[in-house]
């Protein structure tokens, strides 16, 4: 199982079945669940026509003791592995675990991906391979471990507003930056969002982006990738055109920014996750 910050495309799932968990998302006196409530486009949207901005929240321990129980149930399952967003900037690994403890009858173990997005996304696939294929939980475990290891997540911002907004960049950086229109270009390091480079123009921070990945494969074949979008689909799907071409991979998975995520990227926002052979 994993949370919905993942936002695995179906055609990535294939015939696997990965339960999830949404956390939630708060706007006023309104919640919405993650991919459940909202849809991304109605999210952004909303994102760029409100005043009000979303705060978001992990499942609750509460939540997370009734969905372990009900996906056991529903699965005749021998154990669950979890794979989750990064504990660095989220608390649903908290969550998890706490509720771990709380059920000592199930076999549980939780996995902290370190990353977002499909690098999480990733990682999970990795697990759900190795269970459909009758590996140990052990072995499950490590698959997920081996491939957070190698799962890479790179991104840039449309505008550095709800990065602000969200508490991620200090007020002084947010008026050079906006004033100076810098594109970061960001990675999950560590299990932290981290700046790469700066640049001025959305055009040449996809430039780099690109050379980034290619640094990454260091000669190597590309495995898998995917091409994540926060209502910024055009431009997504030309960075797509631009991966296929450039790393000889027949396909590149696309999917949407979960709006937990996008509250604090923003509109705007394209991310590559991928790994090599």
């Amino acid at each position: 199982m994993t949370d919905s910050t993942a936002y695995i495309p179906k055609q990535a799932l294939g015939d696997l079945n990965i339960p999830v968990i949404p956390p939630w998302v708060f706007w006023g006196d309104e919640r919405f669940r993650d991919g459940v409530d909202i849809a991304p486009t109605d999210f952004y949207r909303r994102m760029q026509e409100s005043k009000d901005f979303p705060t978001t929240s992990q499942p609750s321990l509460g939540e997370f003791i009734d969905f372990f129980q009900k996906i056991a149930g529903e699965n005749d399952a021998d154990a669950i592995v979890g794979v989750f967003v990064t504990s660095k900037t989220s608390g649903t690994f908290a969550s998890a675990c706490m509720a771990q403890e709380q059920l000592p009858e199930l076999a549980i173990r939780v996995v902290d991906s370190f990353s977002t997005l499909m690098a999480q996304g990733y990682t999970a696939l990795a697990a759900a391979r190795a269970a459909a294929d009758g590996k140990s939980l052990d072995q499950v475990v490590a698959a997920a471990e081996e491939m957070r290891d190698r799962a890479h997540l790179i991104f840039v911002v449309d505008t550095l507003e709800y990065l602000h907004r969200g508490g991620r960049i200090g007020g002084a950086k947010w008026l050079v930056g906006t004033a100076l229109k810098i594109k970061p270009l960001l990675h999950m390091a560590n299990g932290t969002v981290a700046p790469l480079v700066q640049v001025c123009t959305k055009r040449k921070a996809i430039a780099r982006m690109l050379d980034v990945v290619e640094e990454r494969l260091d000669g190597k074949q590309m495995a898998q990738a995917s091409v994540i979008d926060a209502n910024n689909s055009r431009e997504a799907d030309a960075i797509a055109a631009q991966v296929k071409e450039r790393f000889g991979i027949a396909t590149v998975s696309r999917t949407a920014v979960s709006p937990v995520i996008g509250a604090h990227a923003g509109p705007g926002t394209v991310a590559i996750a991928f790994y090599a052979e």
